[in-house]
Parts: C-alpha cells; structure tokens; sequence
C-alpha cells in the first residue's frame, strides 16, 4: 500500500490532474518516481471503480460522443520497427460521452478507434442513463452499430459530418484541414435539429489536452504504458467531474447533474482511493 501522508496525496494528485509531469512533481514535492507510479496506478483504479458505480441513472437530455488522439509509447507507424515495444504501444484513443447540459462527462472508454472499441464505449455508456436522449456524434462509422446494439430503437440519433478543405501545406502539417461545413444526418429517431452539435465535447477534448500533460501534443510527456496512461484518464476525468468547478456553470459537473450535493476537495478524492486501498487490502 502506498504510505504517502494525506496531504501529499492529495498535493500529488492535484498535480497529476493539473498535468504536471512525474518528473516534476518529483523535484517539487521530494516524493520518489517510483512513489508516483504506484500512486498513479491505485488512483487510476481506485477513481474508475468509483465513477462506474457512481455515475448511474443519469437524468441526461443531450449526449455528445468524440474521440480524442494519443498515443503509448510511440506513434503507430513507429510500432514495426519501434525497440521492445510493450503491448498497448501506438495510437491510442479516448471515446468521451458529454452531458451538453451539465458538461458530466458520462462514460469514457480508453483503447482503439475502431468498431468493438465503439461497441464498449457505448455498452458502457447506454445504461447509465435514466431516460431517451438525443446523441449526437462525429462522422466516425462504428457508433451506427454500436448505438443500434446498446439503445435499439430508443435514442433519437444524429450524425454531424464535417467537411474539411485541403490544407494549403499538403501532408506535412501539424494542424488540421479548415472544417469548411457541417452536415447533420438523422439516423435514429427523431433528433431535435437544434441540439445536433459536437461543440461542447469538442471543447472537452481541448481542456483534456490542455490538463493532461500525456495528450499534449508534439511533446515527450506521453505515456510509456498503455495502463498509465488508462490511469492518468480516470485521475484527469474524476478531478474534472467532481473536483474542478465549470466556468460556466459555476459548479462542479457532478453537482449540476446531481450526482453529488457538494463541492469536493482533493482530501474527498484521497478519502475515495484511502476506501479502494482497504477493500483490495492483501
């Protein structure tokens, strides 16, 4: 078990959810890599099990569904040639599932792009919410199956397809192609019109790579194992839910969407992975 006192628990994972990078953290705090990691590992465990049996019954409207790029280790056209890459290593992606009202991020999935990676997300995603909802998502083909396997007939689905226009700079660019349009595409049900968007969780992919020094991108900072970088997620998206108030709405997600009635501390995170460590005790 991990001996770090409370209160520099709770000062590591500030920091871990504000994305400093280990090695930092080591030189301001004084506490040993080898500490981090294994606090990075039970926290990460620790703040999943609790967001998966806490965010339930949700009272959502709006659900926006995105995908957020990263990678493990080394870029994926890296991997055949890359030396005693671990498994996991290459690109890795971020499926986010966004209350539009309350900015709750509901579910998470942490693996591939493609179609039994949309199908978990989504199975992960449909019974956490109490009633129909509108989704809306990006052009990516696997959410058709796998919003059609979890919610049947009983979602009002739309698509927004981008159309983008050629970057002036050819392939070798660091910034995506000019989005030029939008087209929104009923697929299911009878999607409001007006709430076809992917705005507000396009935005939470750019506080993701803001806060998360793991999703920066053209850096060294990224993870090294894909189970760390699983884990830095669930510190990143706890802290976000139930800790970091929204400018906006003026309190934290899971306060606007009543899943708790109280504006957290980071003592209430360590109390979380203080109950986790005594149930997996020995």
């Amino acid at each position: 078990m991990n001996k770090l006192p409370t209160e520099k628990r709770a000062q590591a994972l500030q920091m871990m959810a504000e994305g400093i990078s280990l090695r930092a953290m080591t030189r301001l705090t004084g506490i040993s890599r080898t500490t981090l990691i294994k606090l990075l590992e039970d926290a990460g465990q620790a703040f999943s099990a609790y967001m998966d049996r806490t965010l339930v019954n949700l009272p959502c409207k709006r659900v926006q569904l995105d995908e957020c790029w990263g990678f493990s280790y080394c870029k994926q056209r890296a991997v055949p040639t890359a030396k005693a890459a671990p498994a996991g290593s290459g690109d890795i992606w971020t499926w986010v599932g966004l209350d539009a009202d309350t900015k709750l991020v509901v579910s998470y999935y942490v693996g591939g792009r493609d179609s039994e990676a949309a199908m978990m997300f989504v199975d992960d995603l449909a019974p956490r919410l109490a009633s129909r909802v509108q989704i809306t998502s990006d052009g990516h083909r696997p959410y058709i199956e796998a919003i059609e396997g979890a919610f049947g007939g009983n979602v009002d689905y739309a698509m927004l397809v981008k159309v983008y226009g050629e970057a002036p700079e050819g392939q070798r660019r660091y910034s995506p192609a000019v989005c030029t349009g939008a087209i929104g595409k009923r697929i299911e049900g009878n999607p409001d019109a007006r709430h076809v968007s992917t705005s507000f969780v396009e935005r939470s992919n750019l506080s993701i790579r803001m806060g998360n020094r793991r999703m920066t991108r053209l850096t060294n900072a990224f993870s090294k194992k894909a189970e760390n970088h699983a884990h830095m997620m669930a510190i990143y998206f706890m802290h976000y839910n139930f800790v970091r108030i929204h400018q906006t709405l003026k309190v934290t997600p899971a306060m606007a969407a009543g899943v708790t009635p109280k504006l957290w501390e980071m003592s209430d995170m360590v109390k979380v992975l203080e109950e986790w460590e005594m149930q997996n005790a020995g």
